[in-house]
């Protein structure tokens, strides 16, 4: 029996989520069809996700036209829409759930991005999605602003799972696990059972090479050229070095022993922007005990297909990692400026999707009111 490329990533210790849900993918058996086939144990959705999953198709016009007859407002369609296609996968994904202890199986919903600035809105949201999903499997999204990380500490320590979104820069990667482990500190004083709190923090990669790519572009030289497609994985490899030292600490073992599980680091943005690139890149390139990497199906297809998965290409990766950060660095090109812009850049997109969203919901209510 032939092993695949995504069997051998599992064995590895990657866990393979898919960067997408909609209600045709579970109507259909699609995703059922990925979970038996090429390894899919989670997965990740946004607010661009499910604008085009919404805006596409007719499988959301039963229920527009049910809550335009009931007098819902657009906010109130576009939560119920979500909520029941995350409790739906969250369904789908809960044998994965039981088998895993709750480490995998897990279907992700992001708080309303609008309040990404805003720590008590994203605590409040983040509660009311939880309690609406009721799933045991679900995780909630929270960008890794600022303002998110009280927010995370807080969503932890009322016993609910986190996925912490948008996570660029190392400093910032620190404070997310400083705020996961304040997180579960509250939670176990709050008389929470630790091991049933589950988080991921979602680093994101492709992005970090688009934007210094272009800087590199700009400055033409071969010197510059070389370090193009590098700092992406560069930045990856170095967080999980942060992961490894950060739970390795005295701190974590007094959770630990409470009877918590670590913060997976998560890889995001993991399809390839650049077309020179290799298909794989940010997958075979970034395997590592414990990781997740969330990938688009254009992504997870290409490594079903022709993946090559050699080990661990991670922790091996750091002096070289360290020494492409540094090199960039020597060229003029800010780290702290890349991953400020790419936050900034990564919110913007999110809500950008997410008021589209709500205009042509909006005008799919207006127009089913019309019809009816």
């Amino acid at each position: 029996m032939t092993t695949t490329p995504t069997q051998l990533l599992s064995d590895a210790g990657v866990s393979i989520w898919l960067d997408d849900l909609s209600r045709g993918r579970l109507a259909t058996g699609t995703l059922r069809k990925l979970i038996e086939e090429k390894n899919v144990v989670g997965v990740t959705t946004n607010p661009s996700i499910f604008h085009a999953a919404i805006t596409t198709g007719h499988d959301y016009d039963n229920i527009i036209a049910a809550k335009a007859a009931a007098g819902a407002s657009v906010e109130e369609t576009v939560f119920a829409i979500t909520t029941t296609d995350v409790a739906d996968a969250c369904d789908l994904f809960a044998p994965v759930a039981a088998a895993t202890k709750g480490v995998d199986g897990r279907v992700s919903i992001e708080v309303d991005p609008r309040l990404a600035w805003d720590t008590a809105g994203t605590i409040t949201e983040a509660k009311e999605l939880h309690a609406q999903v009721n799933k045991e499997n679900v995780l909630i999204k929270i960008p890794a602003t600022l303002e998110g990380l009280e927010a995370i500490t807080a969503t932890l320590g009322a016993g609910i799972s986190v996925n912490v979104t948008l996570i660029f820069s190392l400093e910032r990667y620190r404070a997310v696990i400083n705020a996961f482990q304040s997180g579960l500190e509250q939670a176990k004083d709050n008389g929470h059972d630790l091991s049933k709190i589950h988080s991921v923090a979602s680093f994101f990669v492709s992005r970090v090479d688009a934007e210094i790519d272009k800087r590199l572009d700009a400055i033409g030289t071969d010197e510059a050229r070389a370090l193009k497609g590098k700092a992406g994985l560069a930045n990856a490899r170095l967080a999980y070095q942060v992961y490894e030292e950060l739970f390795s600490t005295e701190r974590w073992a007094l959770l630990a022993d409470a009877g918590a599980l670590p913060q997976r680091p998560l890889w995001a943005s993991t399809g390839v922007k650049d077309p020179a690139y290799p298909d794989t890149l940010y997958v075979t390139e970034l395997v590592a005990p414990g990781v997740v990497n969330t990938m688009p199906e254009k992504t997870l297809d290409a490594t079903y297909d022709h993946g090559t998965v050699t080990g661990n290409t991670v922790s091996r990766g750091y002096d070289d990692a360290n020494a492409t950060l540094n090199a960039l660095d020597a060229l003029g090109i800010s780290y702290n400026e890349v991953v400020a812009v790419l936050e900034s850049e990564g919110l913007d997109k999110f809500v950008a999707s997410w008021k589209e969203l709500l205009n042509d919901v909006e005008a799919a209510l207006a127009a089913a009111r019309k019809d009816a």
